[in-house]
């Protein structure tokens, strides 16, 4: 499978996702541990985020160095490849399926309104947990790419290694997200922060909050936090979690990370149909080291008519700029956006999860 689900003519000059697949395969022959290795392997990762082709900025006559992580060493590697129309073989799993992101801005360009459609990011963190900026600051960024809401999830107390909230810190948070839509309000924004939970979800498919405390928050994603590199079949932990009344979108469902971990496996078939009777809906999950769910997963859970959330997980304001990613997938594989819940307004979001909770209920008893 090639690194870019959306492949070029036969043909024509390498896109980025072809050179990043290049350098990587040439920092294997270099000598382990050596400074020409981890150049490569840089440049490797970062050809995946260059916002314009390489193969454009050779065309328009400007230096290869002025991508990202490039130096001259590296860009004659990059200029022969370009100009021999040199393409990858494909990739191995652990690089498979990732897009890079000149495809997604171009795919979003021709998307036909998408981009304007989606209307928020529902998972953030903060400094409340593992996040490295204020809610303050993710919301005005998320003010300045046009959204009309955006969720704050935190990580939840059991998640120790990402400093998950406890009990104190939440609370200061829920006061913390009242206070600043006072204060959006005040300024004449027409803009609301949810305040949600990124919570830990087990094996079992358990969640590591009392449910009454979820209750009182406006949105909950569950997520696998641990046991990710299992080889066998997880489909029996999937619907355990899907069963979980208390989670409203199953976030990174495969728990994949570029180049490093694979990733769990099911039968996804199994998993997309549980999911859409239960109306959980399923995580795009844009940061551009998961792109989780990918492409031909996606294309899947179209076919069973899955509620689909798309979200950047990010720590950082510049990392909400991750989104086309996700919504170049969300284009490629045919999702609908009456399906994308960050269609929806936030008073019509407001209604989903209550609907999806009263339905939980309803068959609790």
């Amino acid at each position: 499978m090639r690194a870019s689900p959306d492949p070029r003519p036969p043909g024509s000059a390498p896109g980025n996702a072809d050179l990043s697949e290049l350098l990587a395969r040439a920092a294997d022959e270099q000598e382990e541990g050596s400074q020409r290795q981890r150049a490569m392997r840089r440049a490797s990762r970062a050809a995946l985020g260059w916002d314009v082709p390489a193969a454009d900025v050779v065309a328009a006559g400007l230096p290869l160095t002025t991508l990202a992580r490039v130096g001259p060493w590296l860009a004659q590697f990059i200029g022969d490849w370009v100009a021999a129309g040199t393409t990858a073989p494909p990739a191995p799993p652990l690089r498979s399926g990732f897009m890079a992101r000149a495809d997604a801005l171009r795919i979003v360009a021709g998307g036909q309104g998408w981009s304007s459609a989606v209307r928020c990011d529902l998972q953030m963190h903060t400094l409340s947990s593992d996040g490295h900026a204020s809610l303050e600051a993710m919301a005005r960024r998320c003010l300045e790419l046009g959204y009309s809401h955006m969720a704050v999830t935190d990580h939840s107390e059991g998640l120790r290694i990402a400093h998950g909230m406890d009990a104190t810190t939440r609370a200061a948070q829920a006061t913390e997200v009242r206070d600043l839509n006072a204060l959006l309000a005040a300024e004449g924004h027409p803009f609301r922060v949810l305040h949600g939970l990124e919570m830990n979800v087990d094996p079992e498919g358990g969640g590591d909050t009392d449910p009454d405390v979820l209750a009182g928050l406006d949105i909950v994603l569950g997520a696998f936090h641990s046991k990710l590199r299992l080889p066998e079949d997880q489909t029996d932990r999937y619907i355990r979690a899907l069963h979980n009344p208390t989670v409203d979108v199953l976030a990174h469902p495969r728990g994949r990370m570029y180049d490093r971990r694979l990733g769990l496996t099911a039968r996804w078939d199994e998993v997309f149909e549980a999911a859409a009777e239960l109306g959980v809906a399923l995580e795009v999950d844009a940061y551009p080291d998961r792109q989780d769910l990918d492409v031909e997963l996606l294309r899947l859970a179209a076919r069973h008519e899955v509620w689909v959330a798309v979200d950047t997980d990010a720590h950082h304001p510049v990392d909400l700029d991750a989104m086309p990613l996700g919504i170049a997938a969300l284009i490629v594989a045919g999702i609908p956006r009456e399906r994308v819940i960050n269609t929806l307004a936030h008073d019509a979001l407001v209604e989903w999860v209550a609907a999806r909770r009263a339905r939980a209920r309803a068959r609790a008893r």
